[in-house]
């Protein structure tokens, strides 16, 4: 398994051996693999896992009794689970045993310059570390990074940026649902940085309230007598007064709004849709992991994105040069 490990890491160096890769543009995504493990078999491990949490905190109380028998033969249960890691995540609107593979592709050839099997069913905290991970791979310090708007992190994209590496990624904005959609949004109201305040259209003062670091958003609101003596309330707000949510990345969310073009995001669709439907069904097969937990899900997908890269470059080199390169590697 190690040395099988080995070669996969030797052979994804061979596209930028081959000069295949520009290194300008890499595109992001994340794709959910079908763990082999059954729906029955994972959720008895979640349970079991819930039950003893339960139990940890439980026994933190005062004259709690615990049978610890029942407690090992959890435990005993839990450590014979066949499928150790994979948690449920939505595969074509299902909720099924799943991991979250993540993918960094060169634009010029549609090329894969690094992967990841992750937990997390959510791409929203894979930004950086996939950027990241692309870096070491290029060995190169800056580029252009584009990806849909689940990716949209605004601490991840201000931390890109610094580095080098700048996002295109659609902004993620919470929208004033009351009114039918119809009342003032957020871009409606003006915000001035030397007084940290938002002034509305109706000339008024958003104060500062509070700050939620947890969720990453500073609260503003309107006074009361200003809201209510307002000819625009109307089509402001329903509630006795108006407030705005303040990201604590915002300016980093406006710069990455700004670059976000419709030819970016064309070239993100052409570029990583086809490198996730070649290894789910002309590689695999069928969309489906075979081997068991997370270090048999990357052993498969690094397989099967070596495979991907080969008959890539075997269809824009041909095969004669590629069999020249594999002889280098």
């Amino acid at each position: 398994m190690r040395l099988l490990r080995r070669q996969v890491r030797n052979l994804s160096a061979l596209p930028a051996a081959c000069g295949l890769i520009r290194g300008e543009w890499i595109a992001i995504d994340g794709s959910k693999f079908r763990a082999v493990a059954s729906i029955d078999t994972v959720r008895e491990r979640l349970s079991l896992q819930r039950y003893l949490n339960g139990l940890e905190k439980a026994d933190e109380e005062p004259r709690t009794n615990i049978d610890q028998s029942a407690v090992q033969a959890a435990i005993d249960k839990l450590t014979q689970n066949p499928e150790p890691e994979a948690g449920f995540m939505l595969v074509r609107q299902q909720a099924l045993p799943a991991y979250n593979v993540q993918t960094a592709v060169d634009t010029e050839h549609a090329l894969i310059v690094t992967h990841a099997v992750v937990l997390d069913a959510s791409d929203i905290r894979c930004l950086r570390p996939m950027a990241e991970a692309a870096k070491r791979a290029l060995e190169i310090d800056n580029f252009q990074i584009v990806a849909d708007a689940g990716y949209s992190n605004g601490e991840q994209v201000a931390q890109c940026e610094a580095a080098g590496m700048i996002p295109h990624v659609p902004v993620m904005r919470t929208a004033n649902n009351q009114g039918d959609g119809k009342l003032f949004g957020r871009e409606d109201f003006r915000y001035e940085p030397d007084s940290d305040t938002y002034v509305c259209p109706g000339n008024k003062r958003l104060l500062r309230k509070s700050t939620n670091h947890k969720d990453r958003y500073t609260t503003y609101n309107a006074s009361t007598g200003d809201c209510g003596t307002c000819s625009l309330k109307s089509r402001c707000t329903q509630a006795p007064r108006r407030g705005l949510a303040r990201h604590l990345y915002e300016e980093a969310l406006n710069r990455m709004q700004k670059r976000v073009t419709p030819e970016a995001m064309r070239l993100r669709r052409s570029t990583v849709e086809h490198p996730f439907a070649t290894m789910k069904y002309r590689i695999f097969g069928h969309p489906r992991l075979l081997m068991r937990g997370l270090s048999g899900a990357k052993v498969e997908i690094g397989l099967a994105t070596m495979a991907y890269n080969l008959k890539r470059i075997t269809n824009v080199l041909g095969a004669v040069k590629l069999t020249e390169a594999l002889h280098h590697v």
